[in-house]
């Protein structure tokens, strides 16, 4: 999860934010902690990224700004909508972990007892997957061969899927708000075996231009 910093206005948030009446049961150190250290710690902790989030002291000044980056989906980043495609290493909240940190905000963010505060988690250093094999696809096209997809990199905000050639529709993406500065590629789950002639189809209904991906295959024989 990376926020941009915002000068006074988050300092003068931080000010009021201390006198925030508490009305909720959720606390930094049982629930919130937790979540924060599964989806944002690789990249908010001393050293990283950005600013630290590992103890309450760092977060709570920061707590309404996080809350309206999670309500944004901007926060943890990751464009790839959910329900449309499985992917590794998939960042993105799940509706009962947003509802917790806008309740925690909202509740006045309360820090909560220390004994039920989690351990840090150690910081990572996992280099992401190479890719090789990506072409680029405009529109449509149809494999001339059987291939397996392993990742997808969109170039905008879009829609793919492949349809098979038994005429069924494997829906494998859907990129709703496009963040070219993250530049990313999905890496599926579990690779997809496409046989000869199906037909990728990459679209945008919101879009007036062309619009394009880079899919990630291994051919086959």
């Amino acid at each position: 999860m990376r926020l941009v910093r915002a000068g006074g206005l988050l300092l003068l948030s931080a000010a009021t934010f201390a006198h925030d009446a508490i009305s909720t049961n959720l606390t930094w150190t049982r629930e919130v902690s937790r979540i924060v250290y599964h989806r944002c710690a690789a990249c908010h902790r001393p050293g990283g990224a950005a600013m630290s989030l590992l103890n309450y002291e760092d977060a709570r000044p920061w707590a309404k700004a996080i809350r309206d980056e999670v309500l944004a989906r901007r926060m943890p980043p990751w464009d790839a909508v959910k329900g449309v495609g499985d992917f590794r290493d998939d960042q993105s909240l799940a509706q009962p972990e947003m509802d917790v940190l806008v309740g925690w905000v909202e509740g006045g963010a309360p820090e909560g007892n220390p004994i039920y505060l989690p351990n840090v988690p150690p910081a990572e250093h996992t280099k992401p997957p190479a890719h090789r094999g990506g072409m680029t696809l405009r529109g449509s096209m149809t494999l001339d061969r059987p291939a397996i997809l392993t990742a997808i990199q969109p170039e905008g905000p879009v829609e793919l899927a492949a349809l098979l050639p038994d005429q069924s529709v494997e829906r494998l993406i859907w990129v709703r708000e496009f963040h070219p500065k993250w530049k990313r590629a999905y890496d599926l789950r579990q690779p997809l075996h496409l046989p000869r002639g199906t037909r990728l189809l990459l679209y945008c209904s919101a879009c007036t231009g062309s619009v394009k991906a880079t899919v990630f295959t291994t051919p086959l024989r």
